[in-house]
């Protein structure tokens, strides 16, 4: 399920959502910057069958997209500037299977744009918006990366707390006196990987594996 955010841009809201591991920005939101919500769908429309659009579009597809579908994504490029020829963000996505563009029906329904295309799309709107957009945007990755690193430091106090409390159960509990000073470590390093996976669902050994590079 994405996640749904909302940032000011010049005085309009617009959506920001999170969908598999991408972030994507309304551009019906930021449509509504330039003209009236009736307008919306033309600005859009407009845009896309722009010649340089399609070329932005396509390529960003070819970059990101291993299923995208060029031969289609060619048929529209040939017909681009045409006056006849018109394209929706809807046939873009079905006919050439892109990724970068999506249609959202309900509440905060709309066109939205992979953010890099998003930023793009700014430029249809102004100059100024287009800066303020990803000024905008910026801070709330920012937010967003200052609350992880909270909840991680939380989480790391919380595990040192109950490691501490686990350790003393352990030794109270579990090691038999007669055991080696090898065979208690091992009892503990078993029992603290409990502890790790229950918390953070990996155990210290797959972390490190994993961050090599960490302190």
């Amino acid at each position: 399920m994405a996640k749904q955010k909302t940032i000011t841009v010049q005085n309009v809201e617009v959506q920001v959502i999170a969908e598999n591991d991408r972030d994507f920005i309304c551009i019906t939101d930021m449509a509504n910057a330039k003209d009236n919500e009736s307008r919306a769908a033309d600005i859009i429309k407009n845009w896309i069958r722009n010649r340089y659009t399609l070329e932005f579009l396509g390529t960003w597809e070819q970059m990101n997209n291993p299923d995208f579908k060029v031969v289609e994504f060619d048929h529209f490029k040939m017909q681009a500037g045409l006056n006849s020829f018109v394209l929706s963000a809807s046939e873009w996505i079905e006919k050439t299977n892109a990724i970068g563009l999506l249609v959202k029906k309900g509440r905060y329904g709309g066109t939205y744009a992979h953010r890099d295309i998003a930023f793009e799309f700014g430029s249809a709107i102004s100059a100024p918006f287009k800066l303020y957009l990803i000024k905008e945007f910026q801070r709330l990755k920012e937010d967003e990366n200052d609350r992880l690193k909270l909840d991680w430091n939380l989480q790391r106090t919380l595990a040192k707390i109950n490691y501490q409390i686990h350790t003393d159960a352990i030794k109270e509990n579990l090691i038999p006196k007669e055991l080696s000073k090898q065979e208690i470590n091992f009892v503990y390093a078993n029992e603290a990987d409990l502890l790790n996976v229950a918390l953070f669902g990996i155990t210290a050994k797959q972390w490190r594996d994993s961050n090599p590079k960490a302190e």
